[in-house]
């Protein structure tokens, strides 16, 4: 409850999120939140995941994400203070 912005991190296994990560967004109410995720993974992108997590959570804001894939990982640091930063929620 006193979080109005989460950040939903997790490996994307063969285009999709782990089972966890639903199971995590049954058991909390994400209504009124915005709900950032991102993702790593060999050589999957986000495919469906992102839609899936609106789909589960009608009531939040779901953003665009990122992710870092495996041809990435050199410059993953830079990438993600950079996405930070536009996201405009860092102090």
């Amino acid at each position: 409850d006193q979080y109005d912005i989460v950040f939903l991190g997790y490996p994307i296994w063969w285009g999709e999120a782990p089972r966890i990560v639903s199971t995590f967004m049954e058991s909390y109410d994400f209504s009124g939140k915005t709900i950032v995720p991102f993702c790593t993974s060999g050589g999957s992108a986000f495919s469906d995941a992102i839609e899936e997590i609106k789909d589960m959570e009608p009531n939040a804001t779901v953003l665009d994400g990122l992710h870092i894939g495996a041809s990435s990982v050199t410059d993953a640091e830079s990438r993600v203070n950079e996405w930070v930063a536009e996201l405009g929620v860092s102090k």
